[in-house]
């Protein structure tokens, strides 16, 4: 079915890495005097440019964007830092008559965007060390399966495949004695109610995507993705714990610069890494974006 946007609802355009969303997106703000509002958790630092598959300048040039690159690499940068960002762009946008699309790949964030954003107390260091020591003994895959015995609520609701939100799962758990499902079931209404915006949800076939991966990361290698991992290197920026560093690719290519790891070889790893991550986004996004526009992408 062909996508209704003559309104003045605000797009929410969510796909995997590599299948178009800023092409889309540029299309409809250019379309229906739009602004893009990135919603990629790496994409809003300032110094990843090439990994991140960030808009380059022609792409900014077409037509508004907001929120890329405006974070710098360690910076604490929280889902929830995101949203309190989104709500003044949808209010300067409202206040320039601009329609707000909001894309990108992290899954989080739409979900948070329209179901709202629980009000957690902060995690004590203390738990942060101790679930620290449980990823360095255990290995990180650990929280997956600590949540599938003590918080089988939250287990049934989270992505338990992504080692970042099994581990939050468990510090919350262990700070407030309260599951994380427990706390968004308490959680205020949501910044935009998902019935008040257009959904659309970017789906392909599988090797189609995977080709574009792989085109992708080679054209990310021609146009000095080496040379951005040596400034982070040289600034003193570079650390592969922090969630601002896990840019795909990067700690591949910086293997290479460090300790002198093939080349080729951390090509092909980095191409692998994306491909599942890629895997991971299509899963999330039919899980739990069912009732969004399903958008089929072609080769044409």
């Amino acid at each position: 079915m062909e996508i209704d946007y003559d309104n003045d609802k605000p797009i929410l355009i969510a796909g995997p890495t590599a299948s178009g969303k800023s092409a889309l997106g540029i299309e409809l703000a250019r379309a229906y005097n739009g602004v893009v509002i990135n919603a990629d958790s790496l994409q809003i630092y300032r110094q990843w440019q090439i990994l991140t598959a960030r808009p380059d300048e022609d792409e900014v040039s077409q037509c508004p964007h907001w929120m890329y690159g405006h974070v710098d690499i360690g910076a604490p940068y929280s889902a929830g830092h995101w949203l309190t960002d989104v709500s003044a762009c949808l209010d300067q946008a409202r206040d320039e008559g601009l329609r707000p699309i909001i894309l990108g790949g992290t899954g989080l964030y739409f979900q948070l965007l329209t179901q709202g954003i629980a009000d957690i107390p902060e995690i004590p260091q203390s738990v942060k060390d101790r679930a620290g020591l449980i990823e360095q003994t255990d290995g990180k895959q650990a929280f997956a399966e600590l949540l599938r015995g003590t918080d089988p609520k939250t287990s049934e609701r989270i992505d338990m495949q992504n080692p970042m939100r099994t581990r939050r799962a468990w510090e919350v758990l262990e700070a407030t004695g309260k599951g994380m499902a427990d706390w968004q079931d308490e959680t205020p209404p949501p910044l935009l109610r998902r019935e008040d915006c257009i959904g659309v949800s970017l789906v392909s076939d599988k090797e189609w995507l995977n080709e574009r991966i792989a085109r992708r990361f080679d054209m990310m290698i021609d146009m000095g993705a080496l040379d951005e991992c040596q400034r982070v290197l040289d600034a003193g920026l570079w650390d592969e714990n922090h969630p601002s560093c896990r840019a795909i690719g990067a700690r591949e290519l910086i293997g290479h610069l460090q300790n002198g790891d093939d080349l080729e070889g951390a090509i092909e790893d980095s191409k692998i890494q994306t491909r599942q991550y890629a895997k991971r986004q299509r899963t999330w996004f039919r899980s739990k974006m069912r009732d969004w526009h399903q958008l089929e992408l072609t080769n044409t």
